[in-house]
């Protein structure tokens, strides 16, 4: 059994494609633009308001494109994502279980998201079994988030922990990328924000692939 575990948090634990793709709508329709497809929004959550956005205003001709302000536009999204953190976001079936599983057996488990600390904070509050987390760490407490290692680097030193004796499980390729740069096992979540690419994943260096949280647990109990 791994000594610790840790997760990935949009596509992972929480399905928080309902609430971001509403706040990139919201800007979409600002700028008299047509709201995301499903597919835009399954594919482009996990890269958080850059992926959303992108999708969204790449029907805009490229001069109107360059006249517009990144950092006003994210302004933009944040604000309204802000004000409806908590809608229609939801847990992932099965997780409440796994970390169930995972406090019995005493074994450690955080959370190492690219979402802003102003916002997981508050959102994890809306969900008890996440705020048992022994460590937390987002996107905008180290100068470089995934896919460089260094904040899966940095709860390991936090928590005295060989990265050879831990796991990491997220839905995307940056996921896996920063786990293997740390050192530790890597699992891609197959329910998650994958849109499709699973036929792809067990080549994202060779990651195993889990199809629900259940199946996490059964390689975590395997190892």
């Amino acid at each position: 059994m791994p000594r610790a575990v840790f997760f990935d948090l949009d596509g992972t634990l929480l399905d928080t494609a309902p609430d971001m793709a509403l706040a990139a709508n919201l800007v979409l329709a600002d700028y008299d633009l047509p709201p995301l497809s499903e597919q835009h929004i399954q594919a482009n959550t996990s890269l958080g308001p850059h992926g959303l956005l992108g999708a969204g205003f790449a029907t805009l001709p490229p001069a109107k494109l360059q006249a517009l302000s990144e950092t006003i536009i994210r302004e933009q999204f944040l604000r309204y994502y802000s004000q409806n953190l908590c809608v229609g976001t939801q847990l992932y079936q099965g997780v409440v279980e796994l970390l169930e599983q995972l406090n019995q057996a005493n074994i450690c488990w955080g959370i190492v998201t690219n979402k802003p600390r102003d916002l997981t904070e508050p959102l994890l509050a809306q969900f008890l079994p996440l705020t048992q987390h022994h460590i937390l760490v987002c996107a905008d407490d180290l100068p470089r988030a995934k896919p460089h290692p260094d904040q899966l680097n940095h709860v390991c030193q936090q928590l005295a922990l060989n990265p050879a004796d831990c796991f990491y499980v997220g839905d995307i390729q940056n996921d896996i990328i920063a786990a293997k740069g740390a050192g530790m096992a890597p699992i891609v979540a197959g329910w998650g924000y994958t849109d499709g690419a699973l036929n792809d994943a067990q080549h994202w260096h060779q990651a195993q692939v889990a199809n629900s949280p259940a199946q996490v647990w059964h390689y975590l109990s395997q190892d």
